[in-house]
């Protein structure tokens, strides 16, 4: 009886080792070969991007947003060659707008789309709007000013500031 206690414990200390050695040894180096392949795949795929889009540096368009002409500028901008070809993405991207009481509104984005056919902008990352006499001051993660439905939607950690000292936090702010 004991032969037989002493074959199962010898079985289940193997066992174990072998569970032991697979789980610190063989596991992780399993894992790093398949985040090798995982970064050539991504790799080649940035590749194939990059032959498939055209690049701007410095670009600067004109035009109107609900008849109040717009000045938007980015440092490099970029068009994919696929289904959106009006669709401009831009770092770095800086609009004016020009409203008609002689204000303008000044938009900073790390990064963000534009359609140059609608002239809808969709700004991206560390967003800045300010008012040009600096009364209002909004921050936040995303704002998209629609011109095709007259709108303005800031999104994602908003925070606006008055000259007054009033503060407003928000997940979403809507303007009509």
């Amino acid at each position: 009886m004991i032969k037989k206690y002493l074959g199962l414990q010898s079985f289940l200390l193997f066992v174990g080792l072998f569970l032991l050695i697979g789980t610190y040894f063989y596991y992780p180096n399993l894992k790093k070969n398949e985040v090798n392949e995982d970064d050539e795949i991504l790799e080649e795929l940035d590749k194939n991007l990059e032959e498939q889009r055209t690049s701007f540096r410095n670009v600067e368009y004109q035009g109107y947003n609900l008849e109040n002409p717009f000045v938007i500028k980015s440092e490099e901008a970029y068009i994919l060659n696929d289904n959106a070809p009006n669709m401009i993405h831009m770092v770095k991207m800086h609009l004016i707008l020009y409203l008609k009481d002689g204000k303008e509104i000044e938009i900073v984005s790390d990064k963000g789309k534009f359609n140059k056919i609608t002239n809808d902008c969709f700004f991206e990352s560390n967003v800045l709007a300010t008012e040009s006499l600096g009364e209002t001051t909004i921050s936040a993660d995303n704002l998209n000013l629609l011109s095709t439905s007259s709108t303005a939607e800031i999104f994602n950690n908003v925070n606006l500031f008055n000259h007054e000292g009033s503060f407003l936090k928000a997940d979403k702010i809507e303007y009509d």
